[in-house]
């Protein structure tokens, strides 16, 4: 009997643990439109960690896993890439003009993205399934018209913003960016600024929101109408409809300031813990130098390979009279007149080079992924910022002191040897970016660890509405207090004036009949 007791009781905990298990396992859409490398780089780590934690992850993007994985499918956007980087170039010339161009240069190039994702047959076919999803994630930056896959599969929404916040993205949970202190992203200055500073912060923060809800929204408003024919939402409300939005920065290496409860910085989240093994060649290449090895790269969007002739000229002089070896991410296999201290590949496992003990500098043009993997392993830079966000994440590694900016536009080979020398030479630089690590590092949790936490705490309180504040639920007026202000100060100021007026009616009337009466007086005495 005892026997038969304790089968059953082992079998209904199996049963349990099962149901638990399934309740627990969710199917989780992930839609990364970008044709360029760089955003799903910043969440291919969290999505595999979500996949190998049981949940069913589908992954849209133009990056499809290289060996499957398990709980992991991918619906792949087909591109061209000789198409993409010829509009990427043609973007980024746009975005180095004037700020309403850099505006244009960005929305271009995620319209193409997710227009290309809407036209994929796969992704097609995915929207007219029967599908259920219990959870969307979603890349921010302007892809507005993919907030409509909430409430299409009716399912909750994160979204992930790969470089961080902005005015525009704050709206999503209601955030807020005081413009006195809050710099924009795209703008020029850090927190502490002057009056004219603050002044041209405000500038950039107008146009931001002048051009996303005159120009960038009523764009996606039609395409969301065009693919979402049916649905009974305005886009207005679609956007302001997220459970949790997961931002790509922190205020170690940049600058605090407020955040809601759902918003949450998980900056360093792609940045994998356990590095692997570095190619032979290239482990071969930096031990070879005894006074260290340095890293260039121009990130996933700016080919090094195609600069004009005069630029990679000054920089193959620049490498050749370092008494150090340098690794160049190149994309071509040949460099004519390629110093013997320079090694080229069309790829590096940067994360993996930055944390080799001999690699002493880094050349970036200061992306956010760049950033944030040079302080994640302490190792200085020279920055050569070329557009958008960049230009003020170099910015940040010079405030913090370790890192020295060369003008991208205009430089000689000199300017770039005397750089690197003044980093190589001088240890402050490399003291400074050793502090910023471990300002970076000292967390309650780890990014990627706090990604997964609150992805799984909006799954297990069923979009957690406890987190959103209220200002959601508020007209424009109601969420700036207009309204209110009116009638504490409007009323007040209403009554003062009547009575003010009334006391002068009244003060005017008693004069004019004092005055008549003795106009009137000094009348009758002449006659």
């Amino acid at each position: 009997m005892k026997m038969g007791t304790i089968t059953f009781v082992t079998f209904a905990l199996l049963i349990f643990v099962s149901t638990l298990s399934s309740t627990e396992s969710a199917k989780i859409l992930a839609v990364f439109p970008f044709t360029g490398p760089s955003q799903y780089i910043c969440v291919q780590l969290y999505l595999k960690t979500l996949a190998a934690r049981g949940h069913e992850v589908t992954s849209v993007s133009a990056f499809p896993q290289k060996s499957a994985i398990k709980n992991f499918r991918d619906i792949t956007i087909p591109i061209e890439q000789a198409e993409h980087d010829t509009f990427v170039n043609i973007a980024i010339e746009e975005m180095v003009r004037s700020k309403l161009d850099q505006l244009r240069g960005v929305q271009d190039y995620v319209e193409m993205s997710i227009l290309s994702t809407f036209q994929s047959e796969d992704f097609q076919r995915l929207l007219h399934s029967k599908e259920h999803f219990d959870l969307i994630i979603i890349e921010v930056l302007l892809a507005d018209s993919l907030y409509a896959l909430g409430p299409h599969f009716n399912a909750p929404l994160i979204g992930v913003s790969t470089f961080g916040t902005d005015v525009v993205i704050d709206q999503l949970v209601d955030n807020i960016s005081p413009v006195a202190y809050v710099p924009a992203p795209s703008g020029a200055h850090l927190d502490r600024m002057n009056f004219w500073q603050r002044l041209d912060n405000l500038y950039v923060y107008t146009m931001e929101l002048l051009h996303a809800h005159l120009v960038m929204l009523p764009s996606q408003q039609r395409i969301y109408e065009r693919y979402f024919p049916n649905a009974t939402l305005d886009l207005s409300e679609v956007r302001r409809d997220f459970s949790l939005l997961l931002l790509n920065q922190h205020y170690s290496y940049s600058w605090p300031r407020p955040l809601v409860p759902n918003a949450i910085e998980v900056a360093g989240m792609h940045i994998n813990d356990t590095l692997q093994e570095l190619p032979a060649d290239m482990e071969a290449f930096i031990n070879a130098s005894p006074k260290g090895a340095i890293y260039f790269s121009l990130g996933s969007n700016i080919k090094s390979a195609y600069l004009p002739k005069e630029k990679l000229s000054a920089i193959m002089d620049a490498f050749a009279s370092l008494p150090v070896n340098v690794l160049w991410k190149f994309e071509k296999t040949d460099l004519p007149g390629k110093p013997k201290n320079v090694f080229i590949n069309k790829w590096f496992p940067q994360s993996e080079i930055l944390a080799h003990s001999n690699v002493k500098l880094f050349i970036t043009h200061g992306g956010m992924h760049s950033l944030i993997e040079v302080v994640h392993h302490g190792k200085p830079i020279v920055g050569m910022p070329i557009f958008y966000d960049q230009h003020l994440n170099v910015e940040l590694a010079l405030a913090k002191g370790f890192g020295v900016v060369v003008n991208f536009r205009n430089f000689s080979s000199a300017d770039l040897r005397d750089a690197i020398l003044e980093v190589l030479n001088q240890p402050k630089y490399a003291e400074n970016a050793r502090a910023a690590c471990a300002n970076f590092h000292d967390r309650p949790m780890k990014p990627l660890d706090a990604a997964i936490y609150w992805t799984e705490y909006v799954l297990r309180h069923k979009g957690a509405p406890q987190m959103r504040v209220a200002a959601r639920h508020l007209n424009i007026l109601q969420r700036l207090s207009i309204d209110t202000m009116a009638v504490l100060f409007g009323v007040p100021l209403l009554l003062g004036i009547f009575v003010i007026r009334y006391f002068y009616k009244t003060l005017r009337a008693l004069f004019g009949k004092k005055h008549g009466a003795k106009f009137n007086a000094r009348k009758s005495k002449r006659e």
